[in-house]
């Protein structure tokens, strides 16, 4: 493509840039950090008896909860138990404070934990640490400020501590309760804690995420459970050589599950990598905004895990600055069971739910504040990623599509260089993943197999049967290397982007959050066009066509103008790409009646809109930098204003009387 071209079409991404709502921009904010060397290991679970433990002094709410435990389980905690009382602490924070060397355990035994010495808001020196305000209201504080006040955002912090394990004793997460009562940020921070293992117990109810692991190479999250958050049930960044194993997550505003900005260690390869920097494996993330997310998720290996109940069910993005590791890649998803991820949670935004102190939610009873905006009965929403593998799964009873690919260009994320404007949504994998069905054989259509905005190079699928657009690139086949979205798709995502859970802003016109039928966008900008262009057809029947294939025409035109509007209510039809061939017959027809310079131009717009028809419903034409809408919209204006004049009344000239 032309450099003036890309630099035309950069300076226009960048006005709309300046113009998306302040809510576009806001995500997950942490310190400036580093990603890790890679020198670190996933860290092995180590048994034997603990180093340090920690319990609650009430031996018969202990018994009580231990009271169905199978015998050597019992008797074992019964031991612990009788230890703790005479060398053991009361809150897990205190057992944290005494390890004074790698490699030690900490054990918790089953109880209720509020922490209550973390829990008191800051005093002294702690109110007046200088650090920028995140766009949440939160400070964002350095590793620094972190020790030197270490409750001012968390109940319990680990900061600094290496190859620390730390196990709950029960039967099961449950067991053992770490509780934050939504009066602080985070319920454990594990910040620079190479090698750290949590393993069998719950952290809940934060204004922002129950465990959070920041700049860490080396941690563990094995059967533990995180639910009631403001924002993130686990929330991993800028951290390396990491497993998630058989956890759960749910009843959060973003995501269950969160690796953002993992260890960027595949950029520059193809879709063989040699290793991934964080795995996820047999967890089950539901009931949540989204089950997964992952600003600058790259080089994330998720598989055997399940995700549903969420409003969607997984995405990965490159739309939010100040993530190393941007733009988004290789994410591999394999073996997943993804499904019925419809939720509607946008609506206690609407009713002032959301409005209320996190502690009046009723998070504890289903109610979920959606942090940001995302197009609800998703599957898998990619906005912005490149050479991402989805493989061989189980997709199956969302209302909208199983796949979402839509693009990002650069200036979004904070990035100004022209080569880098148009980076994402390339090479993405989609292969061998069963769509509308279960493993069990049940058959449950997705709204779509595909939607996807047309911009980027490289992508492909197998196996889908309905998407928009009707016609994608097969593996292995020259597709096309588009720069900019579809015209419509581009314009409802902008619209849609203007979601503010603070100011309870709505985006009017967007189906995301209840818009349908004439109320939506795209359908009221298919029946405006629709409408100019019915008149302008009317007109140069009565006016300008003088053949006895002028009415049939006519009548033709109309008949696409009308499906349309149709279309625009249901992508995932041909009624978009037959509205585009009927109405380009009635323009080539008409304009070969007519002949002259607005006969031809006419022409001119009719094989374009059959050209937009092919490229939508029967193959995406390879050499185009833009789709052929992009074209077509342009020149229908210019084609209106001239058919205005066209079918103008033409005055006589008449001799002047003079009078006598």
């Amino acid at each position: 493509m032309p450099l003036i071209a890309r630099r035309t079409l950069t300076l226009l991404g960048v006005v709309l840039a300046l113009l998306l709502p302040a809510g576009a921009a806001l995500a997950h904010e942490e310190r400036e950090v580093k990603l890790p060397d890679g020198s670190g290991t996933v860290p092995v679970y180590r048994q034997g008896e603990p180093d340090l433990l920690v319990c609650k002094t009430d031996k018969s709410d202990f018994q009580r909860r231990i009271a169905k435990f199978p015998a050597d389980l019992k008797q074992r905690n019964l031991a612990l138990f009788a230890r703790c009382q005479k060398e053991g602490v009361r809150h897990l924070q205190d057992a944290v404070d005494r390890v004074d060397k790698p490699g030690m355990n900490i054990a918790i035994l089953p109880g209720l934990y509020l922490e209550e010495p973390g829990q008191p808001q800051p005093e002294g020196d702690c109110t007046k640490l200088k650090a920028r305000q995140s766009s949440w209201g939160y400070q964002i504080l350095s590793y620094e400020q972190q020790v030197q006040c270490p409750h001012n955002q968390n109940l319990v912090a680990i900061l600094g501590k290496k190859d620390l394990q730390i196990e709950g004793t029960g039967a099961g997460p449950l067991d053992v309760v770490i509780d934050a009562q939504y009066r602080k940020l985070n319920a454990i921070r594990a910040d620079m804690t190479d090698g750290v293992y949590f393993r069998n117990f719950t952290a809940q109810r934060t204004t922002f995420n129950s465990l959070y692991i920041l700049a860490t190479d080396g941690f563990v999250i094995d059967n533990m459970l995180t639910r009631w958050n403001d924002e993130y049930g686990f929330l991993t960044f800028a951290s390396d050589h990491g497993l998630y194993t058989d956890c759960e997550s749910y009843g959060n505003g973003d995501s269950g599950l969160y690796p953002g900005s993992a260890s960027n260690i595949n950029d520059g390869r193809g879709h063989e990598v040699p290793r991934y920097s964080i795995e996820i494996r047999r967890c089950k993330s539901h009931h949540n905004m989204v089950g997964y997310s992952g600003t600058a998720g790259d080089s994330v290996y998720v598989h055997d895990s399940e995700f549903w109940g969420n409003l969607a069910g997984a995405t990965m993005d490159s739309a939010f600055p100040g993530h190393p590791g941007l733009p988004q890649n290789h994410a591999r998803f394999e073996n997943n069971k993804i499904y019925d991820n419809n939720a509607t949670y946008y609506d206690y935004v609407k009713d002032g739910t959301c409005a209320k102190p996190p502690a009046e939610r009723g998070y504890e009873k289903g109610v979920v504040c959606p942090q940001i905006g995302l197009p609800p009965g998703s599957g898998i929403i990619t906005g912005g990623g490149n050479w991402n593998v989805f493989r061989n799964n189980w997709i199956w009873g969302h209302d909208n599509a199983a796949f979402n690919l839509l693009a990002v260009p650069a200036f979004i994320r904070g990035e100004q260089s022209w080569d880098k404007q148009f980076d994402t949504s390339h090479d993405n994998l989609y292969a061998g993943n069963h769509l509308g069905v279960s493993p069990a054989g049940e058959k449950r259509a997705n709204g779509a197999d595909v939607y996807w905005d047309g911009q980027g190079s490289g992508n492909c699928w197998e196996g889908v049967r309905v998407s928009s657009p009707g016609a994608l690139p097969s593996c292995g086949a020259s597709g096309p290397a588009r720069v900019v979205a579809e015209p419509v798709k581009l314009v409802q995502m902008y619209l849609c982007n203007d979601y503010s859970i603070g100011d309870r802003r709505l985006p009017g016109g967007c189906w995301w959050f209840g818009s349908s039928g004439l109320a939506r966008v795209e359908v009221q900008l298919a029946l405006g066009g629709s409408l100019v262009l019915a008149l302008m057809a009317v007109l140069l029947w009565r006016r300008r066509l003088r053949s006895r294939w002028a009415l049939p025409l006519t009548l033709v035109g109309l008949a696409g103008l009308t499906l349309d509007v149709f279309g625009a209510l249901d992508a995932y039809t041909v009624l978009p790409a037959a509205a585009l061939a009927l109405t380009g017959i009635w323009l080539l027809g008409s304009g070969l009646i007519m002949r002259g310079a607005f006969g031809w131009f006419g022409v001119v717009l009719g094989v374009l809109h059959l050209v937009d028809a092919f490229d939508k419903a029967v193959w995406m034409l390879p050499l185009l930098p833009i789709g052929p809408g992009w074209i077509r919209g342009l020149l229908t204006g210019v084609w209106v204003l001239c058919a205005v004049v066209a079918v103008a009344p033409r005055r006589t000239a008449k001799a002047a009387e003079v009078p006598a």
